[in-house]
């Protein structure tokens, strides 16, 4: 099976539902912000303060280009499409899967974190996040599969997602 790479807006469960998937297929699993966060030495949401998000984004791009995995799930920062190298970097590595979550649960999930996301710390963040959300969904539909998630758990999705890769 080769790499399966998740995308899809903050809140989405990428990295929750990555997890969940990796154990299904007996993968490894990797996460594109732990991965950067092993390298910039502090969190993401400080190196967005300190740096600002076109640096972050720098790095993101550099860290794809330098990924030889072969197999696994690697779920990605919701802004990883933002650029088109990164989709030939992202094509290059394996299949890419939207998780296409509802708006509103999108919302829900972000209201309840606790952690919190360096592009909705304003005043205003759901006009924010509609914003990026308008923005950035046409960038994700260009996924190889698209799976739209309502308000299932993530193990459902998770077993979803293997079953649109290889069959019921």
């Amino acid at each position: 099976m080769a790499l399966v790479i998740l995308v899809g807006m903050m809140g989405s469960g990428k990295s929750t539902v990555g997890m969940e998937l990796a154990e299904l297929l007996s993968v490894p699993f990797y996460d594109t912000d732990k991965l950067l966060e092993a390298r910039l030495g502090r969190p993401i949401r400080q190196w967005f303060q300190i740096y600002g998000e076109a640096a972050f984004r720098d790095y993101e791009t550099r860290m794809l280009q330098e990924l030889e995995m072969t197999e696994g799930v690697l779920a990605t920062g919701g802004g990883i499409v933002l650029r088109e190298e990164n989709w030939h970097e992202m094509k290059r590595l394996g299949v890419i899967v939207f998780l296409d979550v509802e708006p509103d649960v999108l919302k829900q999930r972000l209201t309840t974190t606790k952690r919190k996301r360096p592009l909705l710390e304003v005043p205003d963040w759901e006009k924010r996040f509609e914003d990026i959300l308008v923005a950035r969904e046409p960038m994700y539909k260009r996924a190889d599969f698209v799976v739209s998630v309502a308000d299932e758990g993530h193990a459902e999705v998770a077993m979803r997602i293997k079953e649109v890769l290889l069959g019921p």
